[in-house]
């Protein structure tokens, strides 16, 4: 079992960090808050085997705090360990202010001294990381995050203030930086001293609030970003993680008629769009064909008929499936096709289309079998 400390433990990336470390059964997490003294550094890290210094201030009421809050803690840190006897291994998030001549820069870069002090005093490592912006969930809004206002004021319908729209800023997300932080703890590099977190991404504020935006909207619009990836999947996770408990959910347009209902749910701009319909027993929807639209059907629930006829060559086909045996029938352009429900109750449906619908020009042409 190995032990670890995490000071700044209830901040931002000490409680992303110490969830993750939680998650596992052979981590034992000892926390520094803002709840304890300095003094009680020594019994804290008595038996840990690696330390994740990430307690710092950065918005204080007076510019004194910082060389208190960052500076002084870590070279009681440094003091701690090297009067232990022990050799800990540490990793501290600096920032890239480290390399400004502002009062918090200066006090980050004081503290990184302070560990390289010790490190090649004692033969102690240290891995040190200056960090661009990280954003993430709980990050603290209307702080010093401009993601994370932004982010929270949209999710709440609060208005956004943007100085400089073309102003770029670089930013890392808080997984990839506590995936970095514990591939360390767990031996990944050697080399001591300085480390990077990637990725790294630059966005103008400007566009920013725009992608943050579009993840609003697209409750109307139904259409997705594409969030599996990058920068939108971290910032999509990030917006979603500000939502109050009563927006977890919001409501869909339902179309229905004698045959059944007809749902639209999900809407991307290069790769179809997701719905679902319902049909009574009896009932046949369809009876048309597409150039190049193509569909998947999967039946959920209930027996369904699928009838295809080739519109050129007249060949004819058929199939039957149900949602006790999940399969996925296509629609291949050129053959118009239907669906009927042959059970007893009421049958739904999955479809996926390829595209979305365009009502002006819809590629669909009544042909009934």
């Amino acid at each position: 079992m190995m032990r670890v400390l995490i000071t700044g433990a209830n901040g931002f990336v000490g409680k992303n960090v110490s969830v993750r470390l939680t998650e596992r059964e052979d981590v034992e997490v000892v926390s520094f808050t803002r709840d304890h003294a300095i003094e009680e550094l020594p019994k804290l890290i008595k038996d840990v085997n690696f330390i994740f210094h990430l307690a710092g201030v950065n918005r204080p009421d007076n510019d004194n705090e910082f060389k208190l809050g960052n500076t002084d803690l870590t070279t009681a840190l440094c003091v701690a360990i090297e009067a232990s006897g022990r050799t800990i291994p540490v990793i501290y998030s600096s920032s890239i202010q480290a390399e400004l001549g502002n009062p918090y820069g200066e006090s980050k870069l004081a503290a990184e001294q302070a560990l390289l002090d010790f490190s090649e005093r004692a033969g102690n490592p240290v891995y040190i990381s200056r960090l661009p912006n990280v954003f993430g969930k709980w990050c603290k809004p209307n702080y010093n995050s401009a993601v994370a206002t932004f982010c929270y004021n949209i999710a709440h319908d609060l208005p956004v203030q943007i100085n400089d729209p073309s102003a770029v800023i670089r930013l890392v997300y808080v997984d990839d930086v506590v995936n970095r932080f514990i591939s360390i703890m767990e031996g990944a590099i050697t080399k001591e001293a300085y480390c990077d977190v990637d990725p790294i991404y630059e966005i103008t504020v400007g566009d920013l609030v725009e992608k943050i935006n579009t993840f609003k909207l697209s409750r109307e619009n139904l259409i997705t970003e594409r969030v599996g990836t990058g920068l939108d999947r971290a910032l999509h996770s990030t917006y979603l993680s500000y939502l109050p408990p009563a927006d977890f959910s919001y409501a869909l347009t339902k179309h229905g008629d004698e045959r059944g209902v007809f749902v639209e749910m999900l809407k991307t701009k290069d790769s179809g769009q997701f719905s679902y319909f319902t049909a009574h027993p009896g009932i046949t929807r369809g009876g048309h064909y597409h150039h190049t639209k193509t569909e998947k059907f999967l039946v959920i629930k209930g027996e369904a008929l699928f009838k295809f006829r080739n519109i050129i060559s007249d060949e004819f086909y058929e199939l039957k499936t149900s949602g006790d045996n999940p399969t996925v029938v296509e629609t291949v352009p050129g053959w118009t096709h239907d669906i009927t429900n042959i059970g007893c109750d009421e049958m739904l449906v999955m479809l996926w289309a390829n595209e979305i619908f365009d009502r002006d020009f819809p590629d669909t042409y009544a042909k009934p079998l």
